[in-house]
């Protein structure tokens, strides 16, 4: 029987030999067979019937646009693109900060930082951060799934920050798993029991957002379900209502009186507002400071969502960079700096963006698709490679179940603590102690326009030539 066996074995090892020399041999000749029937055919077919034309027809009209033409052809409905807009928006990144080397010196890197900020500060309660990152409003139910909110939630209660409810449900196990809860009072049934209210360190009114503006929707059942529809109060075959607005006929003043409806019956935490920034920039944030708000966010063009048509994350609104420089100088005009707190979100992804962000003016910084990607990291390829990894963060998403909250909590926490201390570096190489004094004079630009709009000196010449401030 050995014997046998052995035969067997040495047989199927002569065969494997000679299989594996016949694909060393032959596997040359076969792919310069393919490559010239296929060059043959590409280099002598007419353009009309020649694949390569996809080349200058993509080149022309882009991948994206072709893919998303095929979609509205398929459906006949209007797109939903998830993760905001793909264009070009003048940016950040031709911003630099500038380093201290001879005088001042940079500061001891065992020297400890201040990055503690205060939202409201002229609010009865104002809202104190450990750190100048915040967790933007990410729904649950409408975006996120339950496993994710909850991660999110303790991981800003462990670095000390806070976390926006978003548009979506409350659950009570996120109340009590998070630190600093801010909870977005939006155009909704739903979030709006006085007791959450009630147990809010911060509330803010959602009049609009970067990727949608102030428009609103209609979720259908089939698309929002699980426990999200209980925490919503939704009856089992009823739509979930995201209104246009707040009040028929709404004005000015009865959002006005919102505002003080809510910081009464809250004891006067800090009540905000969010919009997204358009082209009249400063005639929206004359009205929002006329209400008597304590914060205003602004969220621009780069902003993303679960799903917003094309159309408006593409062609309205104006870019992050631009709306927090106008938004800072008219605070300024208005003398409402440092009265009123000022937030901003909107395609900010690394640690160079928010610090920047804060040195043109802002009190802190919302991180939407930062995070999210950050708190899913290696859990987003359960979905991969047949699936996009964001199946594995939504409430709608076909891995949600799998994902592990812990593992989310450290992810999160992680990449929030490594944010920061990136950050607390930057301000130690430009030798400051704290964020506090951090400003546009630590500020250069490579890109002239950049520069001249934001009143900082350009690269190309010297400093000394720059008019001295007194």
């Amino acid at each position: 029987m050995s014997n046998v066996l052995y035969y067997v074995a040495f047989a199927m090892i002569s065969i494997l030999f000679v299989l594996l020399v016949f694909v060393m041999v032959a596997w040359r000749w076969w792919m310069k067979k393919m490559v010239k029937g296929i060059g043959k055919i590409i280099l002598t077919d007419s353009y009309q019937e020649n694949i390569m034309e996809l080349m200058p027809g993509l080149r022309h009209m882009g991948i994206q646009n072709m893919l998303e033409n095929s979609l509205r052809a398929e459906t006949g409905d209007v797109l939903h693109r998830p993760l905001g807009s793909s264009k070009k928006w003048p940016h950040l990144d031709p911003i630099t900060f500038i380093p201290a080397q001879t005088t001042p010196f940079p500061i001891d890197g065992d020297e400890e930082v201040d990055v503690k900020v205060t939202i409201g500060p002229k609010a009865k309660k104002p809202m104190e951060i450990q750190i100048p990152l915040m967790i933007s409003g990410m729904a649950y139910g409408i975006a996120l799934s339950e496993q994710v909110r909850l991660s999110l939630a303790e991981a800003a209660k462990n670095v000390g920050t806070a976390i926006n409810s978003g548009e979506g449900g409350v659950m009570p196990e996120e109340l009590d798993a998070s630190g600093k809860y801010i909870l977005q009072f939006s155009k909704t049934e739903w979030s709006k029991e006085e007791e959450k209210i009630k147990r809010a360190d911060m509330i803010e009114i959602k009049l609009g957002q970067g990727a949608l503006f102030g428009v609103g929707g209609r979720i259908s059942p089939k698309n929002l379900t699980g426990r999200a529809r209980e925490v919503m109060g939704l009856k089992e075959d009823e739509e979930a209502v995201i209104f246009d607005n707040f009040f028929e006929n709404q004005t000015l003043q009865d959002v006005k009186d919102l505002v003080e409806e809510l910081r009464n019956l809250t004891g006067g935490v800090p009540i905000g507002v969010k919009i997204g920034t358009g082209g009249k920039l400063e005639e929206d944030l004359d009205h929002l400071i006329n209400l008597g708000v304590d914060y205003i966010a602004i969220d621009g063009g780069q902003a993303a969502t679960l799903g917003a048509a094309p159309i408006l994350s593409d062609d309205m609104g104006i870019p992050t960079l631009h709306a927090v420089v106008r938004a800072v100088k008219h605070f300024e005009k208005r003398e409402v700096k440092g009265k009123i707190s000022l937030i901003v979100s909107g395609g900010l992804f690394v640690p160079g963006h928010f610090l920047k962000v804060l040195a043109l003016g802002a009190d802190a910084v919302y991180l939407g698709s930062a995070i999210l990607f950050a708190v899913s990291h290696t859990q987003s390829l359960n979905a991969m490679p047949f699936e996009p990894p964001t199946q594995a963060v939504w409430n709608q998403g076909k891995y949600k179940d799998q994902f592990n909250i812990e593992d989310g909590v450290k992810s999160a926490e992680k990449f929030l603590t490594a944010s920061v201390e990136e950050m607390k570096m930057a301000l130690r190489a430009m030798g400051k102690r704290s964020l506090k004094e951090l400003s546009t004079k630590d500020l250069v630009s490579y890109d002239e326009l950049t520069a001249n709009m934001i009143g900082i000196p350009y690269t190309f010449e010297a400093w000394e030539d720059k008019p001295k401030e007194n």
